[in-house]
């Protein structure tokens, strides 16, 4: 597991890029990217944090701004403003609004979901992750317009699927698992499917013991209430 080792929110009281495992940002607060790494497009979006659970899906924080989002050959990472929330001694606290980023490295999703919107609503995609230890999935939903949001599952897709492909070091695929993400690195028909699996992800991990075991009344919020209104 990379030293990063939550997605983009860990539960949902805490941002994970508050500490120095976020990405680099330089002065314009755009992605500095490593030196192997290759940034392959950037959108305007809105984001939320969900937790997916066998019979229900929650919406636990969602950002008030839209944010930039960066697709690279390594990962995706959001950059926008909001409320910095942060777990302390078993309780959250609500912490100043300022500069809200966080990321999903390519090893992390193990699929994404376009769910259907009415034709006022806007396009969703989740990115969804696998959890240790839990049944509950952390997944990062990216909002905007229905052909904004096919481009970025397209993206997203082929950027998953090319980066497992070429680490056989990080990625310990089997045949079939190597013959599903080729299928997926190449370029696909619109509209895409509903579901895309991506094969050989690697599981996330909750930073703290309360962020599993935290009782559902705490963690429980309004669908259309944005974090840090609470």
């Amino acid at each position: 597991m990379h030293d990063d080792a939550s997605p983009f929110f860990i539960a949902p009281h805490r941002f994970d890029a508050a500490d120095d495992t976020g990405p680099t940002l330089d002065r314009r607060h755009e992605l500095v990217p490593a030196s192997d790494e290759w940034i392959l497009g950037r959108w305007q979006v809105n984001v939320a944090g969900h937790l997916l659970g066998p019979t229900e899906s929650r919406r636990t924080w969602a950002l008030p701004h839209a944010v930039t989002v960066t697709v690279t050959d390594h990962r995706l990472v959001y950059v926008g403003t909001g409320p910095q929330l942060a777990v302390v001694g078993g309780r959250h606290r609500r912490g100043n609004s300022g500069l809200v980023s966080g990321q999903i490295r390519w090893q992390w999703p193990s699929r994404l979901e376009l769910p259907p919107c009415g034709l006022d609503s806007p396009a969703r995609l989740l990115v969804v992750c696998d959890a240790l230890r839990t049944i509950q999935q952390p997944a990062l939903a990216l909002i905007g317009p229905d052909a904004q949001i096919a481009q970025l599952s397209q993206e997203i897709r082929r950027a998953v699927a090319t980066f497992r492909l070429t680490r056989p070091e990080l990625m310990d695929l089997s045949p079939p698992e190597r013959d599903a993400l080729s299928r997926l690195a190449l370029v696909a028909p619109r509209p895409g499917p509903a579901r895309v699996i991506l094969p050989g992800s690697l599981p996330v991990e909750f930073r703290s013991r309360d962020d599993y075991y935290r009782p559902r009344t705490a963690v429980q919020m309004p669908y259309g209430a944005a974090s840090g209104q609470r």
